[in-house]
């Protein structure tokens, strides 16, 4: 019997806008390897039996009876699935965020398994980029991992273990998938109206399924019941991105925080909002002292007792005081804001996450993405993920990852997406922008590392 998406997997289909794709897309960046692009694509093919839903393809039902299935792709080709690219000379950065803007703007091909990776090379110093798209219908929980988690190992001298002979299964035919509905009604008649919700896009349904499933508790309070304020980051988005990146030193952060308090997770929203008031300022934005941009803000936390920690995601609003001037009043009122993370008792450490997990932050990026579609695009103006990464080197086909990027999805309405992620010592932030109304993300991308170095100066 073909394994059926869930709910919750059916309804980020059905929701997915034209102009918003919902892909998860990273950015790593690493050391000259030998071989080149060559040896980094039979690296992927090596590791493909690790998340064997990479070579499953959705197959939807006859007339929509119930939720697609899961089925193996007979004509999956892995060079569709993984593509060679280069940058021209001199391989700056700028022209690598261009090529991951053009990619990012692009929807994945639904008749096919859900993802790709563009490998990049051309880079100054001889470096290449791995640049991954994943849709977050493949992510269900920490059990499901993404393509760029398989890939990086511990060692450099870690083997490559040679292709598997994979066959595929047999794709059920139109009188099986309708028979497999027909049964499933039988034993459970609430999947009717499931699927019937889930046809149409019944958002007040989906937000429920996808808060309850991805471990979504809402600390909300009154700001869920007022909607966002309207600024420039909300409009109507385009179908092209436009991908800027801002580095931190993780000392740094962690000074601040020693200094006056709060989590590092609290000081990089401090630097956030610094960096959109300095943003908003030079667009000509008018800013009062209340003035406040609500992101969506997903955490990992502890689930039910039989739940592993870490193994779901909850979704906070946080209004971030653009208004406020002085920084470390932001810094206390958003650590106060924050506090009910803690409070509950439910929240993840970072160091507990990371031995958990490994390097899992793609993943993470796409549970937090998934909490986010399931809210009303009216309660927040931007989500925010944070995902904590290991403090020790990670390695591809021998060569060591210097940098790691993530780019966030948009939701329609929503001009902007930020993505942390910390790895050996540095804090790695990707903002996915809408090239229309948020064309001057590079900015702001540059005011994020201005903040970092003012507030780490003024505590030294």
């Amino acid at each position: 019997m073909a394994e059926r998406l869930s709910t919750l997997d059916a309804s980020f289909l059905y929701l997915e806008e034209a102009g918003a794709p919902m892909h998860v897309s990273g950015v790593l960046v690493l050391e000259p390897v030998e071989g080149g692009l060559d040896t980094l694509a039979e690296l992927v093919e090596a590791r493909l039996p690790l998340v064997p839903r990479y070579r499953q393809r959705i197959v939807p039902v006859p007339g929509h009876l119930a939720n697609p299935v899961w089925a193996d792709d007979p004509d999956f080709d892995v060079d569709y699935h993984v593509r060679r690219s280069a940058v021209p000379r001199p391989g700056t950065e700028a022209q690598l965020l261009d090529l991951v803007s053009r990619v990012t703007s692009r929807p994945l091909d639904r008749s096919r398994p859900l993802w790709e990776v563009y490998l990049v090379e051309g880079l100054s110093g001889g470096r290449v980029a791995v640049v991954t798209k994943t849709h977050p219908a493949l992510v269900d929980g920490l059990g499901a991992v993404d393509i760029a988690q398989v890939l990086l190992d511990s060692s450099p001298d870690a083997p490559v273990p040679p292709a598997d002979r994979w066959a595929p299964g047999r794709v059920p035919g139109r009188v099986e998938l309708v028979a497999e509905a027909l049964g499933d009604y039988v034993q459970r008649p609430t999947a009717v109206l499931e699927t019937a919700r889930s046809a149409v896009g019944d958002l007040r349904s989906t937000a429920t399924r996808a808060l309850g499933v991805a471990g979504g508790l809402v600390r909300a309070a009154r700001s869920a019941v007022v909607p966002a304020p309207h600024g420039p980051l909300n409009r109507t988005v385009g179908d092209q991105r436009r991908v800027a990146v801002a580095r931190a030193d993780l000392e740094d952060l962690k000074a601040i925080r020693k200094a006056h308090g709060g989590t590092v997770n609290d000081v990089l929203l401090t630097v956030l909002t610094g960096a959109l008031r300095d943003w908003l300022l030079s667009r000509g934005e008018p800013v009062l002292g209340s003035t406040a941009v609500r992101a969506l803000v997903p955490v990992s936390v502890q689930g039910e007792e039989q739940e592993a920690p870490g193994s779901s995601v909850a979704a906070y609003l946080v209004d971030l005081p653009v208004g406020e001037p002085n920084p470390w009043v932001r810094l206390a009122r958003l650590s106060y804001a924050m506090r009910g993370v803690t409070r509950s008792g439910r929240s993840v450490r970072a160091d507990t996450l990371i031995a958990l997990t490994g390097f899992a932050p793609p993943t993470l990026h796409a549970l937090g993405a998934r909490a986010a579609r399931g809210l009303s695009r009216r309660m927040f103006n931007l989500v925010v993920t944070n995902v904590p990464g290991p403090q020790v080197p990670l390695y591809a086909a021998g060569s060591r990852m210097l940098e790691v990027f993530p780019v966030v999805p948009l939701a329609g309405g929503q001009g902007l997406a930020v993505g942390m992620t910390s790895y050996d010592g540095h804090v790695y932030v990707g903002l996915n922008a809408d090239r229309d109304g948020v064309g001057d993300v590079d900015v702001l991308a540059d005011l994020v590392e201005q903040e970092v170095a003012a507030l780490a100066e003024s505590v030294r």
